[in-house]
């Protein structure tokens, strides 16, 4: 079914590499969006390995595929393959959420990714703050010297 089946992982990993370095513009512009937990506090990974198949953006704590369309996915081919790649991918359990490449911008990505990011909790309080440490006996903690 998709033509990168037929070559080993080692080699797929040099592509994805590949593909991050020569990324199109609005590939670039939709990762200054994303890194660095940029939209809904959501950790993205770019142009990643997944189930033998190298995808756009990967969030793994929402097990997410982000795939960016533009206009070489609307030939039937492109699209009767796009179709069975999502199909294998879902089956395996991630989510599979296309853009097109006119809903790149930050509200854009919002939109689409909230309904489908999990509640966030938030962050747990060190327990040093809840609790103070009381002092350590004399004697103890003191640096020597000699």
């Amino acid at each position: 079914m998709d033509p990168l089946r037929r070559v080993t992982p080692a080699q797929k990993f040099a592509l994805a590499a590949k593909l991050r370095r020569t990324a199109p513009p609005i590939e670039r512009h939709a990762w200054s969006l994303l890194r660095n937990r940029g939209i809904l506090g959501l950790k993205f990974r770019r142009q990643h390995v997944v189930r033998g198949f190298i995808v756009d953006f990967y969030c793994a704590a929402e097990r997410l595929v982000l795939e960016l369309e533009g206009g070489a996915h609307d030939g039937p081919d492109q699209r009767a393959y796009d179709a069975a790649r999502a199909d294998v991918l879902e089956a395996a359990g991630f989510r599979v959420v296309r853009v097109r490449n006119a809903h790149v911008t930050p509200a854009g990505l919002e939109t689409v990714l909230t309904p489908l990011s999990s509640p966030r909790s938030s962050p747990p309080v060190p327990v040093s703050v809840l609790t103070p440490c009381p002092p350590l006996p004399s004697g103890e903690g003191e640096r020597r010297t000699g």
